[in-house]
Order: structure tokens, then C-alpha cells, then sequence
């Protein structure tokens, strides 16, 4: 009776024991590292099917924990996709769309950016105790009223840490020959203004006090060079290179215009100094690539190492520096308490290109690519998830997911409550990748195309099928291809657009590429397809409150908004050094 009482209470301290210590690992925040590759096609990795380039570090990812095959972004273009990553919600909620051609932040000189009202998963885990970071691309605006004032950057939206471009690369921010020369001679240039200008304050006190007697036409025409020697310095440099390619450490620049070619490597060690300075955790790390955005800057060792010429040497450098930052994790032990996921912010753009040669991302079987906002190559992108001891490894999920449920799911980890006083688009996901629950939260995800409905899909909770319905497609050009190659970026409106009525209709299980659209003598559900989307496009446009449009109204530049790391115009500078 004696050992029986024993052998009842060990039974039951053990069980507790371990009850609080499965509540102890439950209740841990996990560490949380986001890498967002900037116009990744999804086929362009091994995982999704790419057996001609090697980035064996993304599919070690796909190997180590769940992979999405459906996974979508809100926008097809960088600035509005990125906004609805960082809050969970359509772009077109928070006035980050744009009905006109430019869909995104056209340069550091527009007042442009994500509204300050806006709430980011950083904003979320912060108050939650985490140290949150933001290095790399941010695009989401940086000034409103001068050049200093820094209303959009990352600080203001939960990000304690920034080192990165406030912009985008762009074509002409490499490669640059020149560069040396110019900031040599912007330094002796800067100093020569510096030397008139002691002398003009000298001779106007010496006129004033009656020392020297110099006819005051002369000390004007001197004040007047100096602001002729600043007009026509500034006017030689209407490049983006010297006004958008630029870095910045926390408020203050570090490079312009940068050394794009060595940008990727500075903000790897920058990371790597955030996890070993954080290893105690909890942390949030938004590691933002530049790569593989045109003009692909890329390192000597890179270069020519892919068959896909400068294109695929990028995504290969992408994939090295993957590798680094896994192996930081694990070298300081905190692979199991790492929650990792990777991604990219829309498709790859099938019309960046020279001659014959691709400069832009491939998307697979999946039609169209980056500024199309409906068809699945622009909106379709690679979903990784790590999480080893909560999530399984090797699974995949081919249910439709988006980025904007980032948000919600970090919510749910880190023990954070969603705003109640705006509508949160994205979904929890954590059920789906523990195998809690095999559908996705999402019946219906809406396709924009700046302000434009252009698509609907529809998965339906008693059925398999996936139903995309295309509102509005655009008009590749020229004839016969399979992009927009004379205008460089799809329209989202106007005569080079077609409008589909009755819409185009695709199973997206049957037909993942969009080959062959559906009929009423085809499919025998069309016109149920047809009423079901039209209705919940109805529902949905009613939730769409009036904004201020950020990219329409606002995306005009302003010479008195442009960063400048000196006195303006000479604005070049280099406190990199060698780095």
C-alpha cells in the first residue's frame, strides 16, 4: 500500500513536472529572424523546382522546416507589397497604392510613406520586450517637410535598430567608375566655397567697421559665384545615384553615394553584430536584402560563378549569405529558439533585361511576374518557416497563405494582441504549419493592381479546387509575348489593359499556370464561381475606407527633401571607409 501511495505521488510530481515545463517551452518568446529577398522569382530557388542554380542554403530551410507552396503577396511591386507585410493588411487600407503608372516610392525627395498611424509586427514585439532591427531595403519613405526630419524611418514604426537604404537600388547606383574621383573633387570644391565664403564675411565686417574700403558690388558678386558654384554642382548630379543610392546608420548617412557593390556585406556583419549583441533575446530581425534587385550588384567572388550570367550570380551571393547568418544562429545556440522565415516581397521581373540577357528573376510555371497584380507570377512567392520543437521539418503546405499573415502569426508567438480598432487581413498561421487545422484560414484573397481590383481567388471550405477570376489582365506587348517589354512595368488601367466581362475563370489546382480559362461548357460550377467572388468582392469594397493615397497625391519630388550627409548641394561622402 506503502509503495503503491509512492509510485502514485512520483507519477504525479513527474506529470507536473513536466505540465510546467511544456507551459515553461510554450510560453518562451522565440527569437524571430525575417529575410525578405527583393524581386525573388519563386523559381529561381531549388526548393520550388530550379535545378540549374545552386542555393542549397534556402533549401536547407525548406529541409529544416515547413514550406508554403501558395504563398501570395498583396501587391506586385515593393513599396505597397512591404507595407501590407508590415501590418497585415491590403495596401490599399492604409493609402499605399497608387492610379497612376508609378506604384511605388519614386525617390528620397517625395513626402511619401507609410502612414504613422499604421501599426508594424516591430511596434507589436516591441512592447512585447523584444529588440527589434530593421537592415537592409526599407522603401517606405523617410522625410515629410525638410531633409532631416525623418518622419518615415523605421524608428517610428517599431524598429529600434536601422542600418540600410532608405530606398531601392536602382540602375544607375552600379556600377559606378567615377565615384572616387567626384568625392575627391567635391572635397576641394566644398573647401573652395568655404574659403570665398570666410572671405566675403571678412570684406562685409571690414566694409561695416570702416577697415577696408572695398566697393560693395564686389563682395556681391563673390556671394553670387558661390551660389552659382552650388546651383551648377548640384545640376550636375540630377543622377539617383547621388540622391537616392545612399546608406544610413540609424538617422545619420554613412555612405553617398554608396559602394553598392560592397552594401550586401556591410549589412551582413550588421546582423551579425544584432544577433551576437540580442543572443540573450528576445529579438526581431528584419533582414531586408538588396539582392537580387536590378542593377545586382555583386562581389568579385561571384561574379560569372552561375549559368544564369550576372542574374544568377546574385541569387547564388544571396543564397552564400543565407548560409552566414544560419550558421551565426546556430553557432550561438540559438537555433531552437529561433523562429526563421524567408521570402520574397513579390515576383521576379521578366522585363529587366539587356538584349538577350535576363537580368530579372524567373517565376516558374506560373504566368506574368513582377507589376502584375493578378497573375500568379507577379503575386506568388517562395514561404519558408523554421522553428525546430514547434513546427515540423520537411512539410508542405499547398494551401493559399500571404505575407500579410506575418503579422497575426508573430502576434501569436511572441504573446502580442492585434489591434481592435482596424480590419487585419492577414491570418494567424501557426494552426496551419502544426498541423492543427489542414484549411486555410483564407475563403478569399483579393489581387490589386495599385488601386485596381484586378483578380479574386476562392477557396472554397468544401472543396479542393482553388477558383482565381480575373477581372482585369494586362496587354503584353509586343504581340505575342509574355510581358509588358516596351513599357518595362505592366499597366494596372487605361488602353493597355484588358477588362473581362464575364471575367476569366481558373482552377489553379487543375491549371497552377492559367493556361487554358474556364467556361460555362467546361465547368459546370462557373456561374456559382462567378456570383460567389462578385459577392464577396461587394463585402469587401465596403470595408475599404477613404484615404489619403500616399503614391498618387503625395509621390512628387521635392529638391528640399533629398538626404544630404553635408551642406548642401555637396552631398558626397564615404564614413565606411574600407568596410
Amino acid at each position: 500500500m506503502l509503495f503503491r501511495t509512492l509510485l502514485f505521488c512520483l507519477s504525479w510530481v513527474c506529470f507536473h513536472l513536466d505540465t510546467c515545463r511544456s507551459q515553461v517551452v510554450k510560453d518562451e518568446k522565440p527569437n524571430i529572424v525575417l529575410v525578405m529577398v527583393d524581386d525573388l522569382g519563386i523559381g529561381d530557388l531549388g526548393c520550388y523546382g530550379n535545378n540549374t542554380l545552386r542555393t542549397p542554403h534556402v533549401d536547407r530551410l525548406a529541409r529544416e522546416g515547413v514550406q508554403l507552396t501558395q504563398h501570395i503577396s498583396a501587391a506586385s511591386m515593393c513599396t505597397p507589397s512591404r507595407s501590407a507585410f508590415l501590418t497585415g493588411r491590403y495596401p490599399i487600407r492604409s493609402g499605399m497604392t497608387s492610379n497612376r503608372i508609378s506604384r511605388v516610392i519614386t525617390s528620397l525627395g517625395v513626402p511619401a510613406g507609410l502612414p504613422l498611424n499604421e501599426t508594424t509586427f516591430a511596434a507589436l514585439l516591441k512592447k512585447q520586450g523584444y529588440h527589434t532591427a530593421i537592415i537592409g531595403k526599407w522603401h517606405q519613405g523617410l522625410n515629410c517637410h525638410s531633409r532631416n526630419d525623418h518622419c518615415h524611418h523605421p524608428s517610428n514604426y517599431g524598429f529600434d535598430y536601422f542600418y540600410g537604404m532608405p530606398f531601392t537600388l536602382v540602375a544607375p547606383c552600379w556600377p559606378d567608375p567615377s565615384r572616387q574621383t567626384e568625392l575627391a573633387i567635391a572635397s576641394r570644391i566644398w573647401l573652395f566655397v568655404q574659403l570665398i565664403a570666410v572671405a566675403v564675411l571678412t570684406l562685409a565686417l571690414g566694409k561695416l567697421s570702416g577697415w577696408i574700403s572695398v566697393p560693395w558690388f564686389l563682395i556681391l558678386v563673390m556671394v553670387l559665384f558661390i551660389f552659382l558654384l552650388g546651383y551648377f554642382w548640384f545640376s550636375s548630379f540630377h543622377s539617383s545615384l547621388y540622391w537616392d543610392c545612399l546608406l544610413l546608420r540609424e538617422h545619420k548617412i554613412t555612405e553617398q553615394p554608396m559602394k553598392a557593390e560592397r552594401a550586401g556585406s556591410i549589412m551582413l556583419k550588421e546582423a551579425l553584430s544584432f544577433l551576437e549583441r540580442h543572443q540573450e533575446g528576445p529579438f526581431l530581425l528584419l533582414f531586408s536584402f538588396l539582392h537580387v534587385h536590378i542593377p545586382l550588384p555583386t562581389t568579385e567572388a561571384f561574379i560569372d560563378v552561375s549559368e544564369h550570367s550576372l542574374y544568377g550570380d546574385n541569387v547564388e551571393e544571396m543564397d552564400a549569405m543565407l548560409g552566414k547568418l544560419l550558421d551565426a544562429i546556430d553557432d550561438l545556440g540559438l537555433t531552437n529558439s529561433t523562429l526563421v522565415y524567408f521570402t520574397s516581397d513579390h515576383g521576379g521581373h521578366l522585363e529587366s533585361r539587356v538584349g538577350h540577357i535576363q537580368l530579372g528573376g524567373w517565376n516558374g510555371i506560373y504566368k506574368g511576374g513582377k507589376g502584375m497584380g493578378g497573375w500568379e507570377g507577379g503575386i506568388r512567392v517562395p514561404g519558408l518557416i523554421r522553428w525546430p520543437g514547434r513546427l515540423p521539418a520537411g512539410k508542405v503546405i499547398e494551401e493559399p497563405t500571404s505575407l500579410m499573415d506575418i503579422f497575426p502569426t508573430l502576434a501569436a508567438v511572441s504573446g502580442a494582441t492585434l489591434p481592435q480598432d482596424r480590419i487585419i487581413d492577414g491570418r494567424n498561421l501557426l494552426p496551419l504549419l502544426q498541423g492543427d487545422v489542414q484549411r486555410s484560414e483564407h475563403e478569399f484573397l483579393f489581387h490589386y493592381c495599385g488601386t485596381f481590383l484586378h483578380a479574386v481567388r476562392w477557396h472554397p471550405n468544401n472543396s479542393e479546387a482553388v477558383w482565381k477570376v480575373h477581372y482585369v489582365t494586362p496587354v503584353f506587348q509586343p504581340p505575342g509575348a509574355q510581358a509588358c517589354y516596351k513599357t518595362l512595368y505592366c499597366r494596372c488601367s487605361g488602353e493597355l489593359v484588358t477588362y473581362h466581362n464575364p471575367p476569366l475563370v481558373f482552377d489553379l489546382s487543375r491549371d497552377p499556370s492559367e493556361s487554358t480559362p474556364l467556361t460555362p461548357d467546361t465547368e459546370p460550377l462557373y456561374d456559382v464561381i462567378i456570383r460567389a467572388v462578385a459577392d464577396a468582392v461587394a463585402k469587401h469594397k465596403k470595408s475599404i475606407l477613404p484615404v489619403l493615397s500616399q503614391l498618387s497625391e503625395l509621390n512628387r519630388d521635392s529638391v528640399w527633401l533629398k538626404p544630404c550627409c553635408g551642406v548642401f548641394p555637396f552631398c558626397l561622402c564615404d564614413n565606411e571607409g574600407d568596410a
